[in-house]
């Protein structure tokens, strides 16, 4: 029986690390290509990406609270409950398409400005800020189908089937890394484009990724969810209020990370640098434990809409142990990569040097964000979206992004050491997770709507 829960963990996260890895790996791809191109190149468009990256966990937020009850509702077999949640997403993510695009609009290079504040003698800022704007602009036209992709994908995972988003997330794979070659060094009869080229790239294979997910889930459900999209009102009373917690940590979160980034960036734009060579290679590797993350999450809320209490908590806690130590084996691999992988970019010495010290020290917390993320997605399959708003984003802000901002400003303390200490912090968060989730408070059955 043990066994089993750790069977259907890796039949759900499986297909997802693969997906994402394949995702990442051309990010990475990308990353490589880029930083081909020179520092300021590589630098524009990790800025670009972080602000990208903000928006697109804003979707993610969005769309996680209402997938917490299509799981439960699934695990109910009640699937007038799962279609209703699957419409009920189509107007959230549009609502924060739309206002993404107005605040990347308006807004978009003061945004960018706040991360070229540091000094550098071989980066020039000009030149980056040109880089990171033009890349973001095209970035805004890939914003609808990444939308909607994660619309279809996330529904269909909360229903059990991770392989054909997967298979969609693959052929978009070979998509981008096609055009990244063609359209940023001006190969296969195309032109030169650099940036712009690495940008158009990504924008096209989410396009194609859209289409294959969006056309499979047609024809896989011919029961006519779009005969209308109205919702039952008792249904979005409910789901709203416990979904917003949810898309607020999201959203401060990752802006907790962008403004982390922003912190570290005052100690000089060769930091910057380096930690994006860092980012490249440890985002490809966590989406392990990220990926996990989302089963156990899955897989309780299934186990709490059938009513079995006792057997969700259990089995919360033999998937963060399985979790945290898959991350170890994470830990030895980047390691091992961390002094041959900086190597790759066509940048300053300087920069290799912090690239690798910041993959030492990511990769040596890695078990930490495992057990992070286990705790986070368990506290949250049961409806405890306020508890976990608390645990994430709030204490992103009231102890991450302040450490991060004084220490940075006003101490001389090594910047690899500030990095070390705010990674550290999150081990309170996961004694104060594992205290909830052993006394049971997060657990309910969200499909009882009066």
């Amino acid at each position: 029986m043990q066994q089993n829960i750790y069977r259907r963990a890796c039949a759900l996260a499986v297909p997802m690390m693969l997906q994402n890895g394949i995702t990442n790996m051309v990010s990475l791809v990308d990353n490589v290509m880029v930083g081909r191109l020179g520092t300021e190149a590589m630098t524009g468009v990790s800025i670009g990406g972080q602000l990208i990256f903000v928006f697109n966990l804003a979707v993610f937020g969005g769309l996680s609270g209402p997938g917490i009850y299509a799981a439960q509702f699934f695990g109910k077999k009640d699937m007038e409950g799962v279609r209703n949640v699957f419409r009920l997403k189509h107007w959230i993510g549009m609502v924060i398409l739309l206002l993404g695009l107005a605040v990347f609009l308006c807004f978009g290079q003061p945004l960018i400005g706040f991360y070229l504040r540091g000094e550098s003698s071989e980066i020039d800022p000009v030149l980056t800020m040109q880089y990171a704007w033009q890349y973001l602009l095209i970035m805004l036209t890939g914003l609808f189908p990444f939308v909607l992709t994660q619309v279809y994908a996330s529904s269909l995972r909360e229903v059990g089937d991770s392989i054909r988003p997967m298979a969609a997330g693959m052929i978009s794979v070979v998509v981008d890394i096609v055009l990244n070659w063609g359209l940023i060094y001006g190969n296969l009869g195309l032109p030169a484009l650099g940036v712009s080229g690495a940008a158009i790239a990504t924008v096209a294979a989410r396009a194609v990724e859209m289409l294959i997910v969006v056309l499979w889930a047609v024809y896989r459900n011919r029961q006519k969810i779009y005969h209308t999209l109205r919702i039952p009102l008792s249904l979005v009373k409910v789901i709203l209020p416990k979904g917003l917690p949810i898309f607020c940590n999201e959203f401060l979160w990752a802006g907790g990370i962008a403004a982390m980034t922003q912190a570290y960036s005052v100690r000089g734009l060769d930091f910057i640098a380096g930690l994006n060579i860092s980012n490249a290679i440890c985002n490809l590797l966590n989406v392990v434990f990220v990926a996990l993350g989302t089963a156990v999450g899955i897989l309780i809320g299934q186990t709490l809409g059938a009513s079995q209490f006792e057997k969700a908590k259990q089995d919360a806690f033999r998937l963060m142990l399985f979790t945290g130590g898959v991350s170890l084996l994470l830990t030895v691999i980047l390691v091992a990569v961390s002094g041959i992988f900086p190597e790759l970019y066509q940048t300053t010495q300087t920069v290799r040097h912090y690239g690798t010290q910041f993959i030492i020290l990511t990769a040596l917390f890695f078990p930490v964000q495992g057990l992070v993320n286990a705790v986070y997605f368990t506290l949250r399959s049961g409806g405890k979206t306020f508890v976990t708003f608390l645990f994430d984003s709030v204490y992103s802000w009231v102890v991450a992004v302040p450490a991060a901002f004084v220490l940075c400003r006003y101490t001389g303390i090594s910047i690899f050491v500030i990095y070390a200490l705010i990674q550290a912090a999150d081990l309170i968060k996961v004694l104060v997770g594992c205290m909830l989730i052993r006394k049971g408070i997060w657990i309910s059955d969200l499909t009882k709507i009066e």
